[in-house]
């Protein structure tokens, strides 16, 4: 962090974020929810054509939906009914690293990390589904389809929003359409 927080102060008293000032409005009207996977940090940009200021830029583990009240859902509905945003699209990814995880994974990792089997007892006492919040997912063509159709039924989402959904070969860049 030391290495980051050096260079943090170098960009910023050098005046370099200069050539990032853009509008908080994004030129192409479009926001894209996608995965946290570093291997997208500058494929998925360049394999779109998209620089800074054209989009609003969501990401999570797995570029996923869960519900329809959860924070990727906010983000993109104040993106529509605030900042201009006329269409919305869903991008997962070959080889995701969220497709495989299970609930019994992630608990023993958090066991591993000393948190109790008592506190996960607790959270999930309060309502959260952990083995549904900790589970991955079949395949990313109906992880998109699904986040696409929770999107699409939302009652609070504006019928004129386009939503499309695409799955990237993390490799190559290629986007492949995800009907239904």
């Amino acid at each position: 962090m030391n290495e980051i927080l050096e260079y943090n102060a170098f960009f910023a008293n050098s005046g370099s974020y200069k050539q990032f000032a853009v509008k908080k409005y994004p030129r192409k009207k479009l926001a894209i929810l996608t995965c946290m996977d570093t291997r997208l940090v500058e494929l998925l940009p360049a394999a779109l054509g998209i620089k800074n200021g054209d989009v609003k830029m969501i990401k999570n583990a797995g570029g996923l939906i869960l519900d329809p009240f959860d924070s990727s859902i906010r983000s993109l509905l104040i993106a529509v009914l605030e900042l201009n945003v006329e269409e919305l699209i869903i991008i997962g990814h070959t080889d995701c690293g969220v497709k495989n995880i299970t609930f019994h994974q992630m608990t023993d990792h958090l066991l591993e990390r000393g948190i109790t089997s008592e506190d996960i007892r607790k959270i999930a006492e309060q309502g959260l589904d952990l083995k549904r919040w900790f589970s991955g997912f079949e395949n990313p063509e109906s992880s998109v389809r699904n986040s696409a159709t929770i999107l699409r039924k939302h009652p609070l989402m504006p019928s004129d929003v386009r939503i499309s959904g695409y799955v990237m070969d993390i490799i190559t860049g290629r986007l492949t359409p995800v009907t239904g």
